[in-house]
C-alpha cells in the first residue's frame, strides 16, 4: 500500500505552518503505511553553509561527535543536523563516513531529511516535525511488502544534495538500472528499488537536466508501476506511470499544491474547499518551482 504526502507551499506566509500540515498528512495515511515513516523538510539555507542529517547508534556518544567536528549540531531523537561551511563539506563528509555508528541520511544547503520505525505520528513526533518551518516537504508511510521494516528500508531516499524522493509502487528494471547507475558514480546504501529511482533523478540532474526533463526520461527508463514525489532544493515534481494503478490526488491554490494518495489526507489543509482538486494524469509530469 503506502502512502505519500508532499506540499509545496507558494505563499511565504504559510511556511510556519509547513511541519503541522504535514505531519496531520502523514498521520491520516497511518492505514497506508503503519510499519515506518519519513519526511524531507526544505528550511531556510544558510549562506555559505551546507547540512548533514546524520542518523546515530544508540551506543554513539554525540558529544564525541561535537568535539569532533568542532560545530554544534541540533538533536531529533536518533537523528542529528550538523551544519559546517561549504569548504569543510567534504572533510566533515569523510569523517562522518568513517564511523560505522553514523549514517549519513541526507546532505544538502536546505534539506533535512528524517525517517524512522514506527506509526507515522510516532515518528513525526519523535523528530518533532510540528515545529519545523520550510518552503516545501515530502513524506512517507510505509508498509513493507519487499523487504524487512527498518529505517534504511524508509522513505525519503537522498541521493544527491538537496535531492529526495518518495515512492509508492514496484520497480521491475530497479537492478538493471543500479548496475549502470553504479558505474555512474552513483552510491547506494540498499537493495531498495526506490533508492535506485531516487539515484537515477539524481544522475540525470547533475548531467544538466532540470527535474521535469529528468522525470520525463523515467518514463522511458523505469519499468513498473509508481507514483513519484520528489523534492529539490527549489523545486517540486510528481510523476505516475502510464498505468496509474497507484491511487493518487493533487490540490492547488494560489497558496500551494498538495500530493496524497487519498482525498482525506488533504481535508486538513488551508481552504481546501477551493482549492482545485485534480487526479494526476498517467505519464505526465507535474512540476512546480521556486524563484531562485
Amino acid at each position: 500500500m503506502c502512502g505519500i504526502a508532499g506540499l509545496f507551499l507558494k505563499n511565504p506566509a504559510l511556511e510556519p505552518r509547513l511541519g503541522v500540515l504535514m505531519a496531520n498528512m502523514l498521520t491520516v495515511l497511518t492505514e497506508r503505511g503503519p510499519d515506518s515513516a519519513g519526511f524531507a523538510i526544505y528550511g531556510e539555507a544558510i549562506p555559505g553553509q551546507v547540512k548533514f542529517t546524520v542518523r546515530v547508534d544508540a551506543e554513539f556518544n554525540v558529544q564525541s561527535l561535537v568535539a569532533g567536528l568542532g560545530t554544534a549540531v541540533s538533536r531529533h531523537d536518533d537523528h542529528v543536523v550538523v551544519s559546517v561551511s561549504i569548504e569543510q563539506e567534504a572533510e566533515v563528509r569523510a569523517f562522518l563516513d568513517k564511523h560505522p555508528a553514523l549514517t549519513v541520511v541526507s546532505a544538502g544547503r536546505r534539506m533535512t531529511l528524517f525517517k524512522g520505525v514506527g506509526q507515522p505520528e510516532e515518528v513525526s513526533t519523535r523528530f518533532g516535525l510540528s515545529a519545523m518551518s520550510g518552503t516545501h516537504g515530502i513524506g512517507h508511510t510505509r508498509m513493507a511488502t519487499e523487504s524487512a521494516v527498518t529505517t534504511e528500508a524508509a522513505h525519503p531516499f537522498s541521493t544527491g544534495a538537496d535531492q529526495c524522493l518518495v515512492h509508492n509502487g514496484s520497480l521491475s528494471n530497479h537492478n538493471d538500472v543500479r548496475r549502470g547507475l553504479i558505474r555512474e558514480g552513483i552510491k547506494f546504501a540498499t537493495q531498495n528499488d526506490t533508492e535506485v529511482a531516487a539515484g537515477y533523478l539524481s544522475c540525470k540532474l547533475r548531467e544538466g537536466a532540470r527535474l521535469d526533463e529528468a522525470l520525463t526520461s523515467a518514463l522511458d527508463d523505469l519499468d513498473g508501476f509508481y507514483n513519484f514525489v520528489v523534492g529539490t532544493e527549489s523545486g517540486f515534481g510528481v510523476l505516475r506511470d502510464p498505468i496509474s494503478c497507484k491511487p493518487a490526488v493533487m490540490a492547488e491554490t494560489e497558496d500551494y499544491v498538495a500530493f496524497a494518495s487519498e482525498y482525506r489526507a488533504l481535508v486538513g489543509l488551508p481552504v481546501i474547499e477551493v482549492a482545485r482538486l485534480f487526479e494526476p494524469e498517467p505519464a505526465k509530469v507535474y512540476f512546480w518551482e521556486r524563484a531562485a
